[in-house]
């Protein structure tokens, strides 16, 4: 699809600076942001229409800008005046114009999801109002604007201080995933007011990853103290170290800093928080308890290890190593296709039970409760089901590595924790 972006025209010479243009939104540049996003909603091309008010290093500069990812799908063009009103403007387009194509407004602040999803509406003239699907065809016939049918698309124009802290807030509140269930939701929500802060500074979604260990190595020490209240600091350090898991993903989206680097690191980031918990409970409970806790613990943490290393195999096989982020969409796919076996319906229930964002919520709840040994022995049994169902399913779903997965609007959808 063909998404076309035009800058305003400058109608004074305080409109020819490029302050408006520039002006950050979650640490991004207004216009690079809305280039970038149109990008990353698998645009075939990206059309920016530039008028000759404005000057043209402006436009030259953003599309240098290290945040787009392709640069030959994005196409400058310099033109005297453009009014989407004005069916001669388009009329001067046409050649340049896919039969259909996305109008994006230049201020316009949503996420790739929500443009890649946005639906064709059977209206001969569209609203400039906000993204919209137009066709060519139609603009050029007559381009008056009418009014628009349906909900209005997800997003906020910027066109103040004001618009762009909501901006901001709709970014954040949008940073999630479409996966995300009732407890991630809970979490981002309590993450936002530090994703919006961090997205103003220098601090990297890497480094957000770190500290989260950092806390999960203070959590595996409190854990390892062996009394009840070292258990619940224990508990609420692991808590917030899954604070940290959810956050360096929300500030990785909205500051378009994902990769796969940072994906694998945060994949073994919460390989590491796994083994750091489990092993200051066995040391906790064996200090608490006696050598009986020790041995439960040995084992806890070899199906531990099995279940992470098989799991590990399983994410190189069912995704290309450029995209790692698309493991998870790729496996439940797997799972409601095999929805005739048991084991697969039971599976896909079951999955996100042992999700990190929600294990956080059972780790304090068993802790508080005093059920800390309860936790521990489930864990025992979970971890060993856990790499005999990966070490099935790697058998049954991915015999072989993927070689390629055909670029979709999977890649808009997924992306780190």
């Amino acid at each position: 699809m063909q998404i076309v972006v035009v800058a305003p025209e400058a109608r004074s010479a305080d409109a020819r600076s490029d302050a408006r243009f520039t002006r950050e939104v979650c640490g991004v540049g207004l216009l690079e942001r809305t280039l970038v996003t149109a990008q990353r909603a698998e645009a075939s091309e990206v059309f920016l229409v530039w008028p000759q008010s404005l000057p043209l290093e402006l436009a030259e500069r953003t599309l240098q800008s290290h945040l787009l990812e392709k640069k030959d799908n994005v196409r400058l063009l310099q033109v005297g005046h453009f009014d989407p009103n004005d069916r001669s403007s388009w009329t001067n387009l046409q050649a340049q114009l896919e039969d259909q194509f996305i109008w994006l407004p230049w201020n316009w602040v949503t996420y790739a999801r929500a443009l890649a999803k946005l639906p064709e509406r059977k209206q001969s003239s569209p609203d400039w109002g906000g993204p919209t699907w137009a066709s060519k065809s139609a603009v050029v016939s007559a381009a008056s604007p009418r009014p628009r049918i349906g909900p209005v698309p997800e997003g906020v124009a910027v066109t103040s201080d004001n618009t762009a802290d909501e901006a901001e807030r709709f970014l954040v509140e949008h940073s999630g995933k479409a996966s995300d269930g009732i407890h991630s939701s809970f979490n981002r929500r309590l993450c936002r007011p530090v994703v919006r802060w961090l997205s103003h500074t220098r601090v990297t979604p890497n480094t957000v990853t770190f500290t989260g260990v950092v806390v999960a190595i203070s959590s595996a020490t409190a854990f390892a103290g062996g009394n009840y209240w070292s258990y619940v600091a224990g508990a609420l350090l692991f808590f917030i170290s899954g604070l940290f898991d959810e956050m360096d993903g929300m500030l990785a989206r909205i500051k378009f800093s994902d990769s796969p680097f940072g994906t694998y690191l945060e994949s073994h980031a919460d390989s590491l928080s796994y083994l750091l918990l489990f092993g200051g409970i066995t040391i906790g409970l064996y200090r608490q308890h006696g050598d009986r806790e020790l041995w439960i613990g040995a084992v806890l943490l070899i199906g531990v290890v099995l279940a992470l290393v098989i799991t590990t195999l399983q994410r190189k096989r069912a995704a290309t190593a450029d995209r790692p982020t698309e493991y998870l969409g790729n496996f439940y796919r797997k799972l409601e296709q095999d929805s005739s076996n048991w084991i697969s319906r039971a599976v896909r229930q079951a999955q996100g039970f042992q999700r990190r964002g929600i294990l956080i919520h059972y780790v304090v709840l068993f802790t508080v409760l005093g059920g800390l040994p309860v936790l521990f022995y489930l864990a025992t049994i979970g971890a060993h089901i856990t790499w005999m169902l990966a070490l099935y399913y790697n058998h049954r779903f991915f015999k072989e590595a993927t070689t390629g997965v055909p670029l979709s609007k999977t890649h808009v959808t997924q992306g780190r924790s």
